[in-house]
């Protein structure tokens, strides 16, 4: 079974020379990036769903990757099989994610699915969508430890046949109970999904390539443009046996299903484990993230350990502030979309079709925050703008809100709802990417986005009850969104004044060290600094650096 993990046998110790091959080959080798690896024999094999990752093949590919050496064009033509075979990968499981997570909103506004689950009013809704992130909440944060431990491949296989399946329950259930049901399996099957392809692709990404690669693929306007297109086309389709609803829900949840088992077999669980890059090419993508953070498959604070660490940084709590306030208004608009522009006079299928322009819009604003933040290292300044942008969105929807309909009064409403998706939307790879970059080692990152995720996912249970007042179209529920996205940017503001101080203070106590270490009247010849740089650069790479180390660089 291709890209699994493995798991290998090693002929001898690696630290062992072998003598025959003499010096010159072995440094050769090691230039190369495939001695350690040349030294495990044995055949690859997968013992079981839950074995955990090969440690011995790891810690060679790690070994190799502190001593290859590689030009940057070969850099660039790994990191591009790395997209191709990686990033398509995870950009069509969030796609499936997203379909089956929000149809139920496409669906809202015909009057057959209300009928057939028993939505009589407002509240029953809000209450079917609030259900979903109970079970989300719960394990989001053992699911993200529970995919360190099997691996990337296997976990998120099951985690997308879980919710394949829930999701294509919907098709024949029936009732307001069931409903309900549905929805908190399908919270469950999604727990862990989206913070663990964040950490996932921190195995693989730079800190300064994740944001972009984030906005490609793990928000939410472009699934929700192509989205809005398939409900318009499949809600008008009716047989004996289906209705439109259903074969909303039936058509979205089988491609899940399908995508489970590529994941399975084509997803390398960690870039040790991969198939389709040679060993120098895994030497090659292990040491491109090594020499920039080190991310390590196995080993450092268990999970206990790894929370305990992040309850007690404030900025894990400056970052959960930042992304629980401006997910009250992505828990709420990935779902009352629909309704928002039916709100404005537009049938339930033009509502849907209506969808697909804010989103498409939106898409665009993701795509440039991101490769402008990737481009500049920034964060904090680009979270503050877009948060600005959606906060002025809902401003606007709340002050027009029982304006009347007038033509004037329907293109405002309209309009802000591009400021509203795009500002939202865009935050996702910055605040996710913005925590990747903060928590270090990987055992508390990985915990640390989870933490983020998890207990605003908390808050994310309350957010569709913000939408209460239907009959003043959602007045006070717009207020309330702006407000949380006014104090998601006051948290942005501190946190990076807080990271540019911390950088400063760090950067002093170096210098402090570097001068301590510097003992007066030593002079040595360029070619011996040279040397010792080498030395002590292969040195210091041999640990992880923690976000406590006064050499670690926050990206602000």
């Amino acid at each position: 079974m291709p890209d699994n993990s493995s798991s290998s046998v090693c002929a001898e110790t690696r630290a062992v020379e072998k003598v025959e091959e003499g010096p010159v080959v072995r440094d050769s080798a090691l230039a190369d990036g495939t001695f350690y690896q040349s030294q495990c024999t044995g055949e690859i094999k997968t013992w079981h769903l839950f074995s955990r990752p090969d440690a011995v093949l790891a810690e060679a590919v790690n070994q190799d990757a502190d001593n290859v050496e590689f030009t940057l064009e070969e850099e660039k033509a790994v990191r591009r099989k790395i997209d191709i075979r990686v990033l398509s990968l995870v950009v069509c499981s969030y796609i499936f994610n997203q379909f089956d997570r929000t149809n139920i909103g496409n669906a809202h506004v015909l009057k057959e699915f209300n009928q057939n689950f028993g939505i009589t009013n407002n509240n029953k809704w809000t209450l079917a969508l609030s259900i979903f992130y109970v079970g989300y909440c719960l394990l989001e944060m053992p699911a993200n430890v529970f995919q360190r431990y099997i691996g990337a491949n296997r976990f998120f296989f099951l985690s997308l046949s879980w919710w394949g399946i829930a999701s294509l329950s919907f098709v024949y259930a029936k009732g307001y109970g069931g409903l309900l049901i549905l929805r908190v399996l399908l919270g469950i099957g999604e727990a862990g999904y989206y913070a663990g392809m964040i950490y996932y692709l921190s195995f693989w990404y730079k800190r300064s390539e994740l944001a972009m690669r984030i906005s490609l693929c793990m928000t939410g306007t472009l699934p929700g443009a192509i989205g809005g297109l398939l409900a318009f086309g499949l809600v008008r389709a009716h047989t004996s046996l289906l209705t439109g609803w259903q074969f909303l829900f039936l058509i979205e949840a089988i491609p899940t299903l399908i995508m489970a088992v590529a994941i399975l077999l084509f997803l390398p669980s960690f870039p040790f484990a991969c198939t389709f890059l040679t060993p120098r090419e895994k030497a090659i993508a292990q040491a491109r993230v090594n020499r920039d953070h080190r991310p390590q498959s196995h080993g450092g604070m268990n999970g206990w350990t790894g929370f305990k660490a992040v309850v007690n940084d404030i900025n894990a709590w400056l970052l959960m502030l930042i992304y629980a306030s401006f997910n009250v208004g992505v828990a709420t608009i990935s779902y009352f979309l629909p309704t928002l522009i039916n709100g404005l006079g537009f049938s339930p299928l033009s509502s849907q079709g209506l969808t697909v322009a804010p989103y498409a819009v939106g898409w665009f604003l993701v795509f440039f925050q991101a490769w402008h933040s990737d481009r500049t290292k920034d964060r904090g300044y680009h979270i503050m703008l877009s948060t600005a942008i959606a906060c002025v969105g809902y401003i606007v929807l709340a002050a027009l809100a029982g304006r009347g309909e007038s033509s004037r009064m329907i293109g405002g409403r309209y309009f802000s709802l591009f400021l509203v998706v795009a500002g939202n939307y865009s935050l996702f790879p910055l605040v996710m990417s913005w925590a990747a970059n903060v928590f270090s080692p990987t055992s508390k990152r990985g915990v640390g986005t989870a933490f983020i995720v998890s207990i605003s996912n908390c808050v994310s249970i309350a957010s569709p009850q913000i939408y209460f007042d239907s009959e003043d179209d959602f007045r006070i529920g717009h207020a309330i969104a702006a407000a949380c996205l006014f104090a998601s940017f006051s948290a942005a503001f501190l946190l990076r004044t807080r990271l540019a101080h911390k950088n400063r203070r760090n950067a002093e106590k170096a210098r402090e060290l570097a001068a301590r270490d510097t003992q007066p009247g030593e002079e040595l010849q360029e070619a011996e600094k040279q040397d010792e740089r080498k030395i002590e650069r292969k040195e210091t790479r041999l640990e992880e650096i923690w976000d406590n180390d006064p050499r670690y660089v926050f990206m602000t």
